[in-house]
């Protein structure tokens, strides 16, 4: 009864703030939400639950650990954020879909209550985005529908541990408690790439951090091995959107841009190839391909990464994390292009890589 009370009264604001259209949609974000948490027990009633099994008491014990390490040793809040775990026995929390025009790199936004505008749409059900997802399609946008294994409620819930990303290793679970944490910190609404781009340079400091107090060499190499592909993966795709943009700013028939976006895409698969056999055949970015390359696969990939390089640029400056953080609460009261230009132009000098980035700032 309590769970349908408040979804009535979610929707009772959403009615006023969305229009009876986003009802629908609203609804079952309320029930998503509400039933991830229902699902949710404190980290330590697992831990004392016979039956469980050792690998996930290991983990669990772990994320308390790393939840520790980020209060005291990366300023990040101290809440019940990541003190509760979930089972959702499914392979993830969400799914969100992103949308872009045929000839177009810009995603489309939607616009919500306290996150302000985004440019994805998420849905608890795989089988509910993918059908928001063929409306789109046939309405001619390129559409992507991606997995995501966590995701931050900005402190409004006791958002959960979950199964979706307990099972990562070690190195990946803190940074992606880190990156979440990041987002209570600063958010400022409508502005993704700010805000991802922040939490990037958060984790990416944190995990050198941790790994640094608490990994042994496996944990360090295994973790230097992910961030090397990622590495390798994103510099492919930012050189494969500079080239699709070209295409899409050239003065030609949308025919002929056309048929030039379909090399590209071709290209792309093709290079992806030679990569994964670089890498002796590890498939973890497979899953990228699953769908139909579109747009929309490469709209997002500004969002997280464009203003990393001035994040790291201003945590250098400051030298402290809490330091960083004011800096970064700063440059979130300014109007949005003032706030890009400032990033932008501290990304532009010397650049500082994520393995020389925490020598350069104060414990």
């Amino acid at each position: 009864m309590k769970m349908k009370w408040r979804t009535l009264i979610f929707c009772g604001v959403a009615a006023l703030v969305g229009g009876c259209a986003q009802i629908g949609y609203f609804v079952q974000a309320a029930q998503g939400q509400f039933s991830l948490l229902s699902e949710a027990r404190p980290i330590d009633d697992w831990l004392s639950t016979p039956g469980i099994g050792d690998t996930l008491k290991v983990k669990l014990t772990r994320v308390k650990e790393i939840r520790s390490f980020a209060a005291t040793d990366l300023g990040l809040p101290d809440n019940d954020t990541f003190t509760t775990y979930a089972d959702l026995k499914r392979p993830f929390v969400m799914w969100n879909v992103v949308a872009t025009p045929e000839l177009s790199l810009k995603p489309l936004e939607w616009c919500f209550p306290v996150a302000g505008c985004v440019n994805y749409r998420g849905y608890y059900s795989k089988e509910d985005a993918q059908a928001y997802a063929a409306e789109l399609r046939a309405e001619k946008y390129d559409v992507e529908v991606s997995g995501v294994p966590a995701y931050s409620t900005l402190g409004w819930f006791k958002d959960p541990v979950l199964s979706t990303f307990i099972r990562y290793p070690d190195g990946e679970v803190a940074r992606m408690v880190f990156h979440e944490l990041a987002h209570q910190v600063v958010y400022v609404p409508g502005d993704s790439r700010f805000n991802e781009s922040f939490a990037v340079s958060v984790e990416e400091a944190g995990v050198e951090r941790w790994l640094e107090k608490y990994g042994n060499d496996k944990m360090r190499k295994d973790y230097a091995a992910y961030e090397a592909r990622k590495q390798d993966f994103l510099a492919m795709l930012l050189k494969y959107r500079k080239t699709l943009k070209a295409n899409y700013d050239r003065d030609v028939s949308d025919g002929e841009k056309r048929k030039e976006k379909a090399a590209i895409f071709q290209a792309l698969k093709d290079e992806y190839q030679v990569l994964k056999a670089s890498w002796g055949g590890y498939a973890g970015y497979d899953r990228w391909f699953a769908e139909p390359l579109s747009n929309a696969h490469l709209s997002a990939i500004a969002t997280y990464h464009d203003f990393v390089p001035g994040f790291r640029a201003l945590m250098t400056q400051t030298k402290s994390m809490p330091k960083f953080y004011a800096a970064v609460r700063a440059l979130s009261t300014l109007d949005e292009e003032e706030r890009h230009r400032q990033l932008a132009s501290l990304g532009n000098s010397p650049s500082l890589t994520a393995g020389n980035m925490h020598a350069a700032v104060d414990h």
